[in-house]
């Protein structure tokens, strides 16, 4: 079912705004219709006072005057009756005689049994009653007591003041919905008008949103106009012109803060690899001496080859981290993700042969436009990291498919899982599901985050779906 309700605070004051002046005018011609009826009423009653009971009284002895139509009391009180006027005599609650005054004379009315209740229940105070006759209409009667221990009843009709009253319920109602229509665009324009500073706050807060505040310097919009100080859109439109000031000056400083950061890291990265590699040269060359050398001394030497090779593997991918973080530009070439798949997974099966790997390649070759160096690294980083954590007999599969001009590659195993508190930030750097500082299960917690960021210096995109029993990286590239 569609929602008709207002969203806009336009639209809603603008509503409001109208449903009031419909309450208004409601109230007002409620109060004039029913004023009107009364008043005419009290002047029917007062004419009925007026009038007395001379036609009702002619009713009394009719019986004797049958005998001459055209002469007496009774035409010369017919002739001073307005014409509709009712007459009724009733004699021990029962009707004995009723007459309608008529252009023509006097005509004599056919009651039905609930007119005839209607008479009888009509108190004789003196005082208007209103009683609706289905042989005739609506009446307003006095009943008074006659001399004959009777009661006359006296009537004048209703339909002028009924006429009277729909008459101007039919101009109150032109009237007044004339006048909510002339005020319900009068005021949606004047609300337009006043909430227009609003709008500008909200046409610039929808700009702002929609900035990539969260990737490196962002120019925000031009500020919102602001208007007077004093009523509540200008104080609005000022808080959130400070606002965006802080949010400014808070971005500024984080971009700062950031290239510092990335401006050490590469020059750190850069810096250490000649010492790094001079260590692991002294290492291997000592190794290499001709004479004998103590098991301890050997062991020493082999454990500093092995962690300057591991520490110079991780300034290589801080350099490269800092370098994708700059936005260099990557090679870009047409690459055969199936031959990298197959030249990745061989070299997987042999580092891990207590695993077990499967492939699931499409017919026909898969290529896309990048970098082939850094898609290897990206493959051989989600195949290494299967298995490092996942125990040895888990299955490991390596999907690669094309979905039109998109590429996609999984890599899934059926190892414990990802934990779920560290599944947010497993592409950030530094990430890593094993606590140990073990360098064959530990790592460095950059192999993720170097996937993250390669993939996406190639456009694509990289998701993680993990629970106990599966884990599932998918990586999506365009241009297939």
């Amino acid at each position: 079912m569609r929602d008709l309700r207002p969203h806009t605070l336009r639209a809603r004051l603008t509503l409001g705004l109208l449903v009031l002046l419909t309450v208004s005018c409601a109230a007002v011609g409620l109060a004039a219709v029913v004023e009107l009826n009364g008043f005419l009423t009290s002047r029917l009653d007062e004419q009925l006072t007026e009038t007395g009971n001379r036609f009702a009284v002619s009713l009394e002895h009719k019986g004797e005057t049958e005998k001459d139509d055209h002469d007496g009391d009774e035409h010369a009180d017919t002739r001073r009756q307005a014409t509709g006027t009712f007459g009724a005599r009733l004699v021990d609650g029962t009707v004995t005689n009723a007459a309608v005054v008529r252009p023509t004379g006097t005509l004599n009315v056919d009651l039905t049994a609930a007119d005839r209740e209607r008479l009888a229940a009509v108190p004789a105070d003196g005082r208007g009653h209103s009683v609706g006759l289905s042989a005739l209409d609506d009446y307003r009667v006095i009943a008074t007591g006659g001399l004959d221990g009777d009661v006359l009843i006296t009537g004048m009709p209703l339909e002028p003041v009924e006429a009277a009253v729909h008459r101007l319920e039919l101009v109150a109602g032109i009237v007044f919905g004339a006048a909510l229509t002339a005020a319900g665009v009068a005021g949606a324009l004047w609300v337009r008008w006043s909430l227009r500073p609003l709008s500008r706050v909200a046409a610039t807060a929808t700009r702002v949103s929609e900035l990539p505040l969260a990737s490196g310097e962002v120019a925000l919009p031009p500020r919102a106009p602001e208007s007077d100080p004093r009523g509540e859109v200008g104080r609005v439109a000022g808080a959130f012109n400070r606002m965006l000031g802080h949010v400014e000056d808070a971005l500024t400083k984080r971009h700062a803060s950031e290239e510092r950061l990335r401006s050490f890291a590469a020059d750190a990265s850069h810096e250490l690899r000649t010492p790094v590699a001079s260590v692991r040269g002294h290492a291997e060359l000592a190794l290499l001496h001709p004479g004998p050398l103590p098991p301890e001394i050997t062991r020493a030497l082999q454990r500093i080859a092995a962690e300057s090779t591991r520490m110079g593997a991780m300034v290589d991918d801080l350099l490269l981290l800092a370098r994708l973080d700059a936005g260099r530009p990557l090679e870009t070439a047409p690459v055969d993700l199936t031959r990298l798949v197959l030249d990745a997974l061989t070299d997987a099966r042999a580092t891990g042969s207590g695993h077990r790997w499967e492939l699931d390649l499409p017919e026909d070759p898969v290529t896309v436009p990048g970098d082939a160096h850094r898609l290897q690294q990206v493959l051989a980083n989600l195949l290494s990291n299967a298995r490092l954590h996942t125990p040895a007999g888990a299955k490991v599969t390596v999907t690669l498919e094309t979905d039109g001009s998109t590429a996609s590659l999984k890599v899934h195993d059926d190892g414990p899982g990802i934990p779920e508190d560290i599944q947010p930030g497993v592409f950030e750097r530094f990430t890593r599901a094993d606590r140990s500082t073990k360098a064959e299960t530990g790592g460095a917690g950059l192999g993720l985050s170097i996937v993250a960021a390669v993939v996406e210096a190639h456009g694509g995109s990289v998701t993680l779906e993990s629970g106990p029993g599966s884990t599932t990286f998918t990586v999506r590239i365009d241009g297939a």
